[in-house]
């Protein structure tokens, strides 16, 4: 539940000092992917933590990202929000309350008392 609290600030972040420049992807892997791109003043960053939003991006491709320009870590693809974050939490949400279910179900076919 906490993932699109975090993902809001992190907009909201971003939002309020924006930059905004076209990265490289360099790598893609299941806990991040980490993206290079030149700020206008001509410092390379490449965002420790990786890009927020990094669906669909493979390696070699050039994505315009939007930064916070106060803090170049937080680097997010251009266009995407922290709407994007609701599925994965909703679809995980759905999973436990199947899960539930199928275990009260479990225990009242024999006769246990929940």
């Amino acid at each position: 539940m906490l993932l699109p609290i975090a993902c809001w600030r992190d907009d909201v972040a971003i939002e309020r000092s924006m930059g905004q420049a076209v990265a490289q992807v360099d790598s893609v892997s299941f806990n991040r992917t980490v993206v290079r791109y030149a700020t206008p003043d001509g410092r390379v960053i490449i965002p420790s933590q990786g890009v927020l939003y990094p669906a669909g991006l493979q390696v070699g491709d050039n994505v315009r990202v939007e930064y916070d320009q106060t803090n170049p870590e937080l680097t997010r693809v251009a266009g995407r929000t922290a709407v994007l974050s609701l599925l994965p939490v909703g679809t995980f949400l759905v999973a436990v309350w199947i899960v539930i279910a199928a275990v009260v179900t479990v225990l009242r076919r024999f006769g246990l008392q929940v």
